[in-house]
């Protein structure tokens, strides 16, 4: 199975970690490293995480406040949203 991401789940990745690397040196490449882990797993177990809207499915990250919201179609996992959970909750709807 391959992943994609869409281009503004994209940003928001590069955007929180250069956040996180302003903060403290080092934890930009950890919160990378921890969408990583998480994208590892939901490509592991697809259909383990919980649905949320539609087809579109939650996998939670444990360091950071942030989920990756994903669907899954036939060989491809599409992350739609590296979604900061502090923030408005449903503003990815709409995204492929």
């Amino acid at each position: 199975m391959q992943v994609s991401f869409n281009e503004l789940a994209e940003r928001e990745l590069n955007d929180a970690a250069q956040y996180y690397e302003q903060e403290r040196p080092g934890l930009g490449a950890a919160f990378i490293a921890e969408v990583e882990r998480c994208t590892a797993a939901a490509l592991a177990l697809p259909e383990s995480s919980p649905v949320v809207l539609g087809n579109v499915r939650r996998w939670l990250c444990r360091r950071f406040p942030y989920g990756l919201l994903y669907t899954v179609r036939d060989d491809e996992l599409r992350i739609l949203a590296v979604m900061n959970l502090r923030r408005r909750p449903g503003y990815w709807v709409g995204r492929t």
